[in-house]
């Protein structure tokens, strides 16, 4: 295996770490489920309590569990954007090729805050999990709960602000240098 095989493999590892270290420690999933679980459903409470809705409890349990699954969803979205910045092959031998390498690729691989770019790139990867976020939970989870539209909308927003993936920050290079 030559030098850029391994250094892409290496790379393409670092970028997805927490997808294999779910894989690799399974155990992790005992904390990761019911974690993101507890909060979609605190966040769901307390918009339900802030939007004065009666029958919160019956409502909240009503679209946890799909609410929950597409949290998910939304993440693996951002996830695969997130990937886009190592699998776009762009020859480091040019100019362009190695300012992508060091600002976007290997910034956002090992650590985002190295580069206003990766930075930028890593916004955009949690933007677009917030609006999958948004869309999957007003226009899926939500059709059939009985609130407002108005109201449904800000539940959904609500949703995509405070469980949007924001550890897509967390620099990797802190778990493997």
């Amino acid at each position: 295996m030559g030098e850029k095989e391994l250094k892409k493999e290496l790379k393409l590892y670092n970028v997805i770490f927490p997808i294999w270290f779910l894989w690799l420690v399974p155990i992790t999933w005992i904390v990761v489920l019911p974690a993101n679980f507890i909060i979609d459903l605190a966040v769901i409470v307390l918009t339900l309590k802030y939007l004065k809705e009666n029958e919160i409890r019956k409502k909240a349990k009503f679209v946890i569990l799909k609410s929950w699954i597409f949290g998910f969803i939304s993440d693996f979205i951002g996830t695969a954007f997130m990937l886009l910045a190592t699998l776009i092959d762009i020859d480091t031998k040019t100019p362009f090729g190695e300012w992508w390498y060091h600002n976007i690729e290997n910034a956002v691989s090992y650590y985002p805050f190295r580069s206003i770019y990766s930075v930028l790139w890593i916004s955009g990867c949690v933007l677009i999990s917030g609006i999958c976020i948004y869309f999957f939970n007003y226009k899926i989870a939500f059709k059939r709960l009985n609130i407002e539209g108005a109201k449904k909308k800000k539940l959904a927003l609500s949703l995509a602000v405070f469980t949007a993936p924001y550890l897509f920050y967390l620099p990797t290079s802190w778990f493997f240098y």
